[in-house]
Order: C-alpha cells, then structure tokens, then sequence
C-alpha cells in the first residue's frame, strides 16, 4: 500500500490526510505507484539530453542503486520541449512502457500495454492496461501529460 497521491486542479500532486483515521490517505492499487513511475524525471545519458540542455535530471537515490538497471521514473521529460508528431508518441509509448516494466519483473503485473494519443494541442493522453497475475480484470489507467508549450512551428 502507498499513500496516496491525488491530482490536484490539473497541474500537481498532493497527499490528503485524513483527521478522523488520523493517517494519510492510503491507494491500495497501482495507481501512486504508476503515477511515481510515470512523472517522475528519470536521469538520461548526456547524449540523450535535449538541445539545450546540460541538466541530466533523476531521482537522488538512484545515484548509488544496488542494481544499475533499476532507476525510478521515465524518460517523459526530454520530451517536454518537441513537437507533436507521431515519432514523439511512439517515444512518450516506449518511455512509459520502459519506465512501468518493473510491475512485470517484480510479478506485480503479467502484462502492460500502452496507448499514447494527442488529444488536444500541447497534450499527450497516455492509457495504461495492466493484467495482474491470477486475475480476471484488466486494470485501466489514464493519464494526461502536457508539454511546456504548444509550439507552433
């Protein structure tokens, strides 16, 4: 179990706590650890790096991980500044779906399928399909990710 995080105004992440159980509250789901996945900044290979930039990003546990190859986050963020193209949603489709393959390895899910759309300017929907193992049920998730700027070029 996570606490909890829950979207606020379309713009951030918060945690509620709740005074009557006097704890935060709690997802007993994927969904927080999704979301963490997600949204958080994964650190790149400076060849990996936007034009521009120099700041290579990540979580500062991962700077001494016991497994090099297991790093928190995705890879969204390099895509914050491009245009909306079909490359860029089969990217933004390979960083969720490589940022969300630790479910499979820990046997926490069976399968994972992504679908990337635009579906507004500036906007990339991103659906989740998780099969957990031994259930009937595929769980969904929808996610929107929003880019900088809509650039207009």
């Amino acid at each position: 179990m996570d606490i909890a995080l829950n979207f606020i105004d379309n713009q951030f992440f918060d945690i509620k706590f709740n005074t009557t159980k006097q704890d935060f509250e709690l997802d007993e789901g994927l969904r927080t650890a999704i979301i963490i996945s997600l949204f958080t900044d994964k650190r790149v290979l400076p060849d990996e790096l936007p034009i521009e930039e120099t700041y290579r990003r990540g979580w500062w546990g991962d700077l001494f991980p016991f497994d090099f190859g297991d790093q928190i986050g995705s890879k969204l963020w390099i895509l914050k500044r491009e245009k909306q193209t079909n490359e860029v949603l089969k990217r933004a489709k390979e960083y969720a779906t490589e940022c969300l393959q630790w479910l499979i390895t820990d046997a926490v899910a069976q399968s994972i399928e992504v679908e990337t759309s635009y579906p507004s300017d500036g906007i990339i929907a991103i659906q989740i399909y998780i099969q957990r193992p031994k259930e009937d049920v595929k769980l969904k998730y929808q996610f929107l990710w929003l880019f900088e700027s809509t650039r207009g070029e």
